[in-house]
């Protein structure tokens, strides 16, 4: 049962990157690509968790962590290149 529920929300975490990805592509201004980014890497990182949980292995749990350490930290220098301008002062 809970075998069941893991593909099927991991068929709907694909989905679901795919369309982040169509938006990254299309997005009509910076700032809908970079939240577009921002909600891919975490649809991602569910993913990968979920595929963690069906193996049964914690390698994938920490390479969630390092993936939504990086992820946070390109969505605020991404923020603020954009607000100001320049990256790091």
């Amino acid at each position: 049962m809970l075998t069941t529920v893991i593909y099927v929300s991991m068929l709907m975490f694909g989905i679901s990157l795919s369309l982040n990805f169509f938006r990254l592509l299309r997005g009509p201004d910076a700032v809908d690509r970079i939240l577009a980014l921002d909600t891919l890497y975490i649809n991602g990182l569910a993913l990968l968790v979920m595929f963690g949980i069906l193996l049964s292995s914690r390698l994938f749990f920490e390479a969630a962590l390092l993936i939504a350490l990086f992820g946070f930290f390109s969505t605020v220098v991404l923020c603020k290149y954009l607000l100001r301008g320049d990256i790091i002062e």
